[in-house]
């Protein structure tokens, strides 16, 4: 289960997004998710990375 939605459920989901889409546009859709999961994760790394700079001149302030 992922986050609380079984296996039939995602089948019944990937079955309407494949009638919506068509199977043609799947790749560039899967293509667009991808990268923008990869951008998400860049930005939230990023983010984590000016906050570990940041505190030790928070301690030194102290």
């Amino acid at each position: 289960m992922i986050g609380g939605v079984g296996m039939p459920e995602l089948i019944i989901i990937l079955v309407i997004i494949l009638i919506i889409f068509g199977a043609g546009k799947l790749p560039e859709i899967g293509a667009g998710l991808g990268k923008g999961i990869k951008n998400f994760k860049k930005a939230t790394k990023e983010v984590n990375l000016e906050d570990k700079e940041e505190e030790p001149e928070k301690i030194e302030k102290k």
